[in-house]
């Protein structure tokens, strides 16, 4: 009778929390673009830890498409048993605004869990280009109104909006020259195609060390402490036209509370060991943590910030 009734008791406390049992199968963590780039990067080297943490595999699945919207949709519509995570960037804060149409809605369908890291962009331009500061820079385009050309992987991503962001903070006028991925719109700067260019400070830092370009600010709300000697965006006299990368966890919306506060507990415990931290540094990555309410409150600032600058600038994608 006596084992009887502690296996009744054990019964209902695993009940009443869910994480008793989860997880006891392999986590599957959708990242919605390319095996990679800087996503693909931090969520392998989480997935590595945290599967063994949790004694399981915790499986990377690149699913990209549209900007990030086809894997982002997976996850969504995915059965929220926790068993599903999806790891993803910036791009879902604005992608309501450059799309006429998603098939999920983020803030119905989808519960942060966990901002994992920040990445800010370096502003670089060419050497050629008779710049050596953010002043010079915008008083340069003044005098010569869309003449100064910019890259980016195209229209909508993320070197796109930084730059909008900037020339509408700035009030001047660039041209934008759309490429097809990350290493094209470096190269395009290093070979002269365009004059400037924002992108990852890991991407840069190689070529500005090389003097093959030259590193102007670091457009975060504070210095970088991958380049401590460049000065952020509004130190440079530029304040307002900040842009942080980031990356965090989201989990299907009606996931179990109990299970939500496991996974963010554990990526919290993963963030902050000293070797993940110095991985993720040496990549231009800062690592960052906290509640899912804090991800929730910096998701929604993050969306109105990026729908104004989107609708603003009338960039729209069909």
């Amino acid at each position: 009778m006596l084992m009887r009734t502690i296996a009744v008791a054990a019964a209902l406390m695993c009940a009443s929390t869910v994480w008793c049992a989860w997880p006891d199968k392999p986590v599957r963590m959708v990242v919605p673009f390319a095996p990679g780039g800087g996503s693909d990067i931090v969520a392998r080297l989480l997935a590595q830890k945290t599967g063994a943490l949790w004694n399981q595999s915790v499986v990377v699945d690149n699913r990209a498409g549209g900007g990030g919207v086809a894997g982002t949709n997976t996850v969504a519509k995915s059965a929220p048993d926790g068993y599903t995570l999806l790891l993803t960037s910036i791009s879902i804060a604005y992608a309501p605004a450059l799309y006429s149409a998603l098939p999920y809605n983020t803030e119905r369908e989808l519960a942060p869990c966990v901002l994992l890291v920040v990445q800010p962009s370096i502003l670089g331009v060419h050497p050629a280009l008779p710049v050596k500061s953010v002043a010079e820079l915008v008083a340069l385009a003044k005098t010569k109104p869309g003449e100064i050309r910019y890259s980016s992987g195209g229209a909508g991503s993320a070197p796109h909006l930084a730059a909008e962001i900037f020339r509408s903070t700035a009030g001047i006028q660039l041209t934008h020259v759309p490429y097809k991925g990350g290493g094209a719109i470096v190269t395009a700067v290093l070979a002269g195609e365009v004059q400037m260019l924002f992108a990852g400070v890991a991407s840069l830092l190689p070529h500005v060390k090389a003097g093959r370009l030259r590193a102007l600010a670091v457009t975060g709300t504070t210095r970088s402490k991958a380049a401590p000697e460049l000065p952020s965006i509004a130190e440079a006299g530029l304040p307002g036209a900040e842009f942080d990368g980031w990356y965090g966890l989201l989990l299907p919306a009606a996931t179990p509370r109990d299970i939500v506060a496991r996974i963010n507990a554990d990526y919290n415990k993963v963030l902050a060991a000293a070797d993940v931290q110095e991985r993720l540094l040496a990549s231009g990555f800062e690592p960052l943590g906290g509640s899912p309410q804090k991800f929730a409150g910096y998701l929604q600032a993050e969306t109105r910030k990026w729908t104004k600058v989107v609708r603003d600038a009338n960039i729209r994608i069909e």
